[in-house]
């Protein structure tokens, strides 16, 4: 027997529980200011002197409101649109992982990068294992979200990042963790894509 959904359940904790888990602390940590952020912010130095803690907080602290702002409403919006899809734990535990993802690719990739901080090179891996699953469902919505992406990504490779982005971020924008992040996720993507089908246990990605 089918429930019916009320319209207060829009607003009920189970859906917004994975949106809160990743807001709530970037929030608070935020409120912090320079001495959370100098202490948590990716910094390869000190990295490379045993901060290794520092590979995968530095996605969750901001240059500002405005850095901040930004980065929640694209986890959100993502959150929503992926809702059914990635239900539950899913959509944080992706942006954990792409955190890591674009910590280490940072580390091995960009030598010459001494700091970073923001969360949307993460969010980009949570955007393309979405858009692969939604095509792997022959959802045309799938492909507009992946060609976007993609296009997105070639016009920061090769004309830096976008306009908009520099004036909301309030400082340097790294389009490479924007890359990272979405390595991370094509190899997420592929990988449960590839265990689907040799196994008859469902991960629904």
């Amino acid at each position: 027997m089918t429930v019916p959904v009320s319209r207060g359940s829009l607003w009920s904790w189970q859906q917004w529980w994975p949106i809160l888990v990743i807001v709530l602390p970037c929030l608070l940590l935020n409120l912090g200011g320079e001495p959370v952020r100098a202490a948590l912010q990716y910094d390869r130095l000190a990295i490379l002197h045993g901060q290794l803690w520092r590979i995968f907080t530095g996605n969750f602290v901001h240059l500002g409101w405005g850095h901040l702002g930004e980065d929640m409403a694209g986890y959100v919006l993502l959150c929503l649109l992926l809702e059914d899809l990635l239900p539950g734990w899913r959509c944080p535990l992706l942006v954990v992982v792409g955190s890591l993802g674009v910590g280490i690719g940072l580390l091995w990739g960009d030598p010459g990068l001494r700091w970073y901080v923001g969360v949307s090179g993460a969010l980009n891996t949570l955007w393309i294992v979405g858009a692969m699953q939604l095509m792997r469902q022959r959802d045309w919505i799938g492909w507009v979200l992946a060609v976007f992406l993609v296009l997105k990504l070639m016009y920061e490779q090769l004309r830096g990042p976008l306009p908009w982005s520099v004036a909301t971020t309030g400082g340097p924008v790294v389009v490479d963790a924007h890359l990272y992040g979405t390595f991370t996720g094509v190899i997420l993507g592929l990988g449960v894509l590839v265990w689907s089908r040799r196994s008859k246990w469902v991960f629904p990605l």
